[in-house]
């Protein structure tokens, strides 16, 4: 397949257009130049290049997909790609009336890029990149070649565009929190008395794996210790376990935490749950289209202050998508660090939120809700609504 492509059908992105334009105007835009994986993936109405999904290098170089995409005309659109990417265009051709997949590294994707402005005469426009996403040797021969452009960084701008998801995206954020919280009920029934950390989440992985996950991360404590990295600790009669994991189904993240107990959880460790539920549902209450971010946290922070553990107890919340830290951002370096922008901002329909409460207790160990909300008109919908308390071990 020649490595230009040019569509010739009626260009449609696969994107609220309107809102697009409208974000760039605002940001006085006149093209988004798209380089993070997750961007190009929004961009490109969900498709991410498999064969570069874990690892970016080849070569002395890295894959670097670009969009380009100019406010109001998206037939001056342009994807450039790697060379195996030819395939999948065939398969399902991308969008944008023209589509490069002729690329091995970043520098002649740069030079595909620049190319790109030259044809369309518009090589003095204001271009939005993602610096923390376009690497150096990049960045330097795009501003080479194109001397009179100015170039802003559009960051905020693309976190803006993801924020309100549509209802195809709801949908994969809901399979994704699903397939999780099934995934850890079943690791923490199938675990035994004398599995290690390293035997629980190699566990977790394979159950999300089957279930069509791409498994992320599990971050995991046993009984009183605080620690969850991996680890040859087991699992002990009468000990907790909190099991916290992201895994991506089709891009998007399923980011939650559940407890599990080995035997039957006593009296206290019913109440500490039931402290931490508190919590959680206080933020709950406050999740609406219209209400202020903040109040989720005022909210939250008012109930923690009355509970029995406040001291060794905390809240956080957060936006979630393609990335597990996204708009609304509602808490500033806590502890992810980036301001929380949003917090006097209004929650909008369709905007999912992550909402967790954490207990670092100094005798019964590491406890922990975190449960997604997606917000709707008048209240919210959680994903993944299951196993919110104490799961029992060892019963499979």
């Amino acid at each position: 397949m020649d490595a230009v492509a040019e569509n010739r059908q009626e260009t449609k992105p696969p994107f609220d257009q309107s809102r697009v334009d409208r974000l760039m105007e605002e940001a006085d835009l006149d093209f988004l130049v798209a380089a993070s994986k997750h961007n190009v993936q929004y961009m490109l109405g969900g498709y991410k290049f498999i064969f570069f999904s874990a690892m970016d290098a080849i070569g002395h170089s890295r894959y670097l997909p670009l969009v380009i995409y100019e406010k109001g005309k998206p037939d001056n659109a342009a994807y450039i790609g790697n060379r195996l990417e030819s395939g999948e265009h065939q398969n399902r051709p991308f969008w944008t009336p023209t589509v490069h997949t002729s690329t091995w590294g970043s520098l002649d994707a740069a030079s595909l890029a620049a190319e790109h402005f030259a044809k369309l005469g518009r090589t003095d426009a204001r271009i939005g990149i993602e610096p923390a996403f376009l690497p150096s040797d990049a960045y330097i021969a795009l501003r080479k070649a194109l001397p009179e452009a100015r170039v802003f960084d559009a960051t905020h701008t693309f976190e803006r565009i993801r924020a309100l998801k549509t209802p195809e995206e709801l949908e994969k954020l809901r399979t994704a929190s699903e397939l999780i919280t099934d995934s850890m009920l079943a690791t923490i029934a199938a675990t035994h008395e004398g599995s290690t950390k390293i035997d629980i989440i190699e566990r977790l992985r394979r159950e999300e794996t089957n279930r069509g996950l791409q498994f992320e991360y599990c971050l995991l404590t046993l009984g009183s210790s605080h620690n969850r990295a991996a680890s040859s600790q087991a699992w002990a009669k009468g000990e907790v376990l909190s099991i916290d994991s992201g895994g991506n189904y089709h891009g998007y993240i399923g980011d939650l935490c559940r407890m599990g107990v080995l035997g039957e959880p006593d009296s206290e460790l019913e109440d500490l749950l039931l402290e931490i539920d508190a919590i959680q549902k206080a933020a709950f209450s406050k999740v609406r289209a219209g209400a202020m971010g903040e109040d989720i946290i005022i909210e939250a922070e008012a109930t923690l202050k009355t509970s029995p553990s406040a001291a060794f107890t905390d809240f956080f919340t957060h936006g979630m998508g393609l990335i597990t830290h996204e708009a609304p951002f509602l808490m500033t370096n806590h502890p992810v660090t980036y301001e929380g922008v949003d917090a006097d901002r209004p929650l909008e329909k369709n905007m999912v939120i992550s909402v967790e409460t954490t207990m670092l207790h100094p005798k019964r160990g590491f406890l922990k809700l975190e449960d997604t909300v997606a917000v709707t008109a008048d209240g919210y919908e959680m994903f993944g609504n299951v196993g919110r308390g104490w799961n029992r071990g060892g019963t499979a």
